[in-house]
């Protein structure tokens, strides 16, 4: 072979390995650039789920504030429920004949209660149209979500663990209390 040959084929060489050595620099780079794609995609997919999640949150943590905005209007009116209930309570039963007043008198007191039932009545219609109603007391099971235990008694009527009276009515809004109920709980029949 001659100089020019071999000079030719060398030169032939080294551009085949330079094209060969350029062509794996372009595949380490197609494949770095591929990997730098998937880790921005995973990232971008992770921001989206993430947004979200966020979104979801803040839209639960609003329409829980809507629903529950009305707790402090509610606590402060238990209070004027109780009192009503017990002006009707408190109220006598005897007859006019019995207590020595007028038919008047008696007739008066009968107006007053039955505007005061009134009232107490509406009242808890508009407490139950907003989603405040009472807690279930007497024969359910004693629950500490619920219910407040003031005393434990016996009871031949109920069995152990169950409420046999209530000495304050308790409120729900929902499903979240707003005044747990005072309760006297059964420990079964007397021994």
């Amino acid at each position: 072979m001659t100089d020019q040959q071999n000079s030719a084929t060398a030169e032939e060489s080294a551009q085949a390995n330079d094209e060969a050595l350029a062509s794996a620099a372009a595949d380490l780079r197609i494949a770095e650039l591929e990997t730098q794609l998937k880790d921005a995609s995973e990232r971008a997919l992770r921001a989206q789920a993430e947004l979200e999640n966020y979104r979801k949150r803040a839209q639960r943590e609003l329409a829980d504030e809507r629903r529950y905005a009305v707790v402090p209007l509610v606590r402060d009116l238990l209070p004027v429920v109780d009192n009503l209930q017990r002006a009707i309570d408190a109220t006598p039963t005897r007859s006019a004949s019995e207590a020595g007043t007028s038919s008047d008198t008696t007739m008066a007191l009968a107006s007053l209660l039955e505007g005061v039932q009134l009232v107490a009545t509406q009242l808890e219609a508009v407490l139950k149209q907003h989603g405040c109603l009472p807690i279930e007391t007497v024969g359910a099971p004693f629950d500490p979500n619920q219910h407040q235990a003031i005393a434990q008694e016996p009871s031949a009527e109920h069995p152990a663990g169950t409420v046999t009276r209530a000495a304050q009515v308790g409120y729900k809004l929902h499903d979240r209390v707003i005044r747990p109920a005072q309760v006297f709980v059964s420990t079964g029949p007397a021994k």
